[in-house]
């Protein structure tokens, strides 16, 4: 990359640094326990509406991979969630009313809250129906995974976000607080996808799965991105510019190896596709606070009702970390 270039790469993070601060003004604290925080701890950072009934497992989940804290931005839930998380210990939560398109559909607050709090911690950033799998989690925490990536002196960690979706209709199996979700979000598209590299910021680009398939046929194109970097060494001069598909700076997208060798890579499980979903979509396809006025939720609100049914005669039942990387999705690179 030319110096000119890398320069307007410089001036475009100094611009997303701006917008975190202008927009850090519009959170309130509700629990603050930040600063119970050790130097070593690994945080999850989360933006969240109206989701307490999938709190309860989320929680447990990352508890048991080796979250030490959490720090939430609720976006004016009124179903009781930000009551129930400055109820946990481990949680610090702010809440905020404003537009979530404005703020780039959080990027903006959680960049602040990162700045802030994140400096020189691994953090992970995740949506709550989004859950971390990486080779060896079923035996070893993720702080061993942070461990081998600073001895390997790496600072990010990519990941593929793989969606789920049960068997039959959608609305056949009612999801309850604290089930695991892949009880019954349980099978996904083993193949159908398609890899691009961004030519500016250099990470891959990712599409294709169910939601290509079922929503997205006749414009593949403008199906949603299935790429992440979702845990990251933070520095306070990091900065996501697109969710968490892409950051600045440039070479923390660079979680592949472009020689044609392997880098240890993970997948987001995405639990998406519940009971939850149909009123969900209509929801969030009639406040257009999402990428491109709500068109993604737009799309699954057209597609989506009770009896919907994802499931084809090619969906694969999830099993372990395993399939996924006979299947190439996952990686284990050199982690032996």
């Amino acid at each position: 990359m030319g110096v000119i270039s890398s320069y307007r790469l410089r001036l475009r993070r100094k611009y997303w640094h701006a917008r975190a601060r202008y927009h850090r003004r519009e959170l309130s604290s509700v629990q603050d326990r930040t600063s119970t925080i050790a130097r070593s701890d690994i945080l999850c950072f989360t933006t969240i509406r109206n989701e307490r009934i999938r709190l309860p497992y989320f929680l447990e989940y990352y508890r048991a991979l080796g979250i030490d804290h959490f720090i939430f931005v609720d976006n004016g839930s009124d179903d009781g969630t930000a009551e129930y998380l400055a109820a946990q210990e481990d949680v610090s939560v702010w809440t905020t009313k404003a537009s979530y398109a404005g703020a780039k559909f959080g990027v903006d607050w959680l960049n602040g809250l990162q700045r802030r709090f994140g400096h020189r911690h691994w953090c992970l950033t995740v949506d709550v129906d989004e859950f971390l799998v990486y080779p060896f989690c079923d035996t070893r925490p993720l702080r061993a995974l942070t461990d081998w990536l600073d001895a390997s002196n790496v600072r990010s960690f990519g990941s593929m976000l793989l969606d789920m979706y049960p068997k039959g209709p959608l609305g056949a199996q009612t999801y309850d607080e604290g089930q695991d979700p892949f009880e019954i979000a349980a099978w996904f598209d083993s193949g159908n996808y398609t890899f691009e590299r961004n030519g500016r910021f250099g990470n891959l680009w990712i599409q294709g799965g169910v939601r290509a398939r079922s929503f997205f046929a006749d414009r593949p194109k403008a199906a949603p991105a299935l790429n992440k970097t979702p845990l990251v060494k933070w520095h306070r001069d990091f900065a996501y510019i697109s969710s968490t598909h892409q950051l600045l700076p440039r070479g923390l997208n660079l979680t592949y190896d472009a020689d044609g060798g392997e880098k240890t890579t993970g997948v987001l499980l995405h639990a998406k596709f519940l009971n939850l979903m149909v009123a969900r979509a209509r929801e969030e396809a009639d406040r257009s606070e999402h990428y491109r006025g709500g068109a993604e939720y737009k799309a699954y609100s057209d597609g989506l009702d009770p009896k919907a049914n994802l499931w084809c005669k090619w969906s694969e039942r999830y099993v372990n970390w395993r399939q996924l990387e006979i299947l190439g999705l996952i990686s284990k690179g050199n982690w032996a």
